[in-house]
């Protein structure tokens, strides 16, 4: 399968692979590819543990050599230059900051190296661009994990690469320290304006960060786009799953003759439009419905008259429910499809709505999607995580 990003033809493209592939052996790391990351833009390689998407990564930053294909960096083929040689500077999880250097120090490292004895304007203006400018003479154990991550942001910028790669940049941050790096590295991107290539497992910092999307698994891009639209319109059960949660519930096509299908799960009657369907709908075929927690709601049955019309309706009883702040998380059996999973904000909360009541879940037919019922219903799910 090959996949391209949309181009930027006002700014052009800063990285593009072409049929890139690599093995070890007869394992197949990556099958090949083709891949344009718009000049300017911050791109995200998503995906779980072993989907390809560090080999991708280091081999465009020369650090593995492809077994097919080529790369190419702001138009020339760098496919044989090796990592020095080539206009791209890497940010490791680990940071690999200098202990024995203040921060003014591990952000000059890099021009003096290349000789340039007056480093201060250009270490200054960097280590105020991350917000660290008071921070200059510490050392780096003295800085906190953002910190210091930050520090390796301005070590690797203030080469002035083409394009900067991140690789898994956050993964040893705590959770809440992880959220605030997400927006300051935006932020940074942002206001240099180059390329950001960022590989992630995490499905919510690319959401937060990337411009463009690439849903990688077992060496293949599933599906690429902005976050929005992979998340709201899925093409595969596996990117409906690893982003998010998705209910898939089964059903057979009883009309497929307009724009709105009609369709049967078990005894249930669902609407889908046909414009939200991935795949060439027949009658008497099946599909798998998908459907967001969030876009769910939930009626006790007493108040099953107040459902307004037009809208998918499926009976059911609630198993189990938490209280996650923000939201209350309900699992629901149906005849459709046992453990839905429903998503409500804690606004009015209803207190019947426990375990062992019956209950309603309806919505509107156009926040569905439909999937090929060829597919995995567990792919990108822990149960079946990859394909």
């Amino acid at each position: 399968m090959t996949t391209t990003a949309p181009t930027d033809s006002s700014s052009g493209t800063d990285v593009r692979l072409t049929a890139i592939s690599k093995s070890y052996g007869a394992f197949t790391a990556v099958h090949p590819l083709d891949l344009s990351v718009p000049a300017g833009s911050f791109f995200a390689l998503l995906g779980a543990s072993g989907c390809g998407k560090t080999t991708t990564l280091r081999m465009i930053a020369g650090l593995e050599q492809p077994t097919t294909g080529t790369v190419r960096l702001a138009g020339q083929d760098v496919t044989g230059l090796p990592p020095h040689k080539r206009p791209v500077n890497t940010v490791f999880q680990s940071y690999a900051l200098f202990p024995h250097l203040d921060i003014y120090e591990n952000v000059a490292f890099g021009l003096r190296r290349r000789g340039i004895k007056s480093v201060k304007k250009q270490v200054g203006d960097m280590l105020d661009l991350v917000q660290l400018g008071d921070f200059a003479r510490r050392k780096p154990h003295q800085l906190s994990g953002g910190q210091q991550q930050r520090v390796a942001v301005a070590r690797a910028l203030i080469n002035h690469p083409r394009v900067l790669l991140l690789d898994e940049p956050l993964g040893a941050l705590d959770l809440k320290l992880r959220r605030q790096m997400q927006l300051e590295l935006k932020r940074i991107q942002t206001e240099v304006g180059i390329t950001f290539i960022h590989v992630t497992h995490d499905q919510e910092e690319a959401m937060t960060m990337a411009d463009t999307v690439a849903v990688m698994n077992a060496g293949r891009v599933e599906q690429l786009g902005a976050p929005a639209d992979l998340y709201e319109t899925p093409r595969t059960t596996f990117v409906a799953n690893f982003l998010g949660t998705s209910n898939l519930i089964t059903a057979e096509v009883l009309d497929a003759s307009g724009d709105t299908l009609v369709l049967r799960a078990a005894d249930t009657k669902l609407a889908l439009p046909r414009a939200r369907c991935t795949t060439a709908p027949q009658a008497g075929g099946k599909l798998l419905v998908g459907i967001r927690p969030e876009k769910i709601t939930l009626t006790h049955a007493e108040d099953a008259g107040t459902v307004p019309e037009g809208r998918n309706r499926v009976h059911g009883r609630i198993t189990a429910s938490s209280f996650i702040g923000v939201s209350t998380q309900y699992l629901v059996d149906s005849p459709v499809a046992t453990g839905l999973s429903v998503y409500e904000q804690n606004i009015e909360r209803d207190s019947r709505l426990a375990p062992g009541a019956d209950v309603v879940l309806h919505w509107n037919p156009g926040h569905s999607f439909g999937l090929d019922a060829a597919q995995s219903i567990e792919a990108g799910t822990d149960a079946g995580e990859g394909t």
